[in-house]
């Protein structure tokens, strides 16, 4: 029970953390990676991808270490981390990019409200000035826009 307890926490600090990474380290420093991806047009892989193997590495090393004795809910972090990383790859690159074509179209008012903070976040070409650095918790008014525009078209 711990074990689960433990990796759904990470898993929702994970939130957290990628704001704080995407907001600090994308928009800061690491500009010089993540740049590309607000290219108006990319395709294949592009520099940002970097930060994916950034966050897997702590999830492989905490699996890695589970396995010495009196280290068991190092998995639990590792599995916590590697969710988020799933859902982070099924939202940004498939749901929102479309890097992707599994889920094209979706009336899902949660994913239509994720898809329009993103869409907003990358309006902004620029390293500084941008809005919008979570990835599945994002301000309720894109949720607001979404349903408005879900009772127009079925008005």
């Amino acid at each position: 029970m711990m074990f689960a307890f433990i990796s759904i926490a990470v898993f929702f600090m994970m939130e957290g953390i990628s704001w704080c990474t995407h907001k600090y380290v994308m928009h800061g420093f690491g500009w010089f990676l993540h740049e590309d991806h607000h290219q108006p047009r990319y395709d294949g892989f592009e520099k940002n991808d970097v930060f994916f193997v950034i966050f897997a590495i702590p999830s492989m090393l905490l699996f890695y270490f589970s396995s010495v004795p009196g280290f068991s809910y190092l998995a639990a972090v590792g599995l916590g981390i590697l969710g988020y990383g799933i859902a982070y790859f099924l939202v940004h690159d498939v749901l929102i990019h479309q890097r992707f074509k599994w889920f094209k179209k979706t009336n899902n008012r949660y994913l239509k409200g994720l898809r329009k903070a993103h869409m907003i976040h990358h309006k902004n070409m620029k390293k500084e000035e941008s809005k919008c650095f979570g990835m599945l918790f994002v301000p309720f008014k894109y949720f607001e826009k979404s349903k408005r525009i879900q009772r127009k078209n079925t008005a």
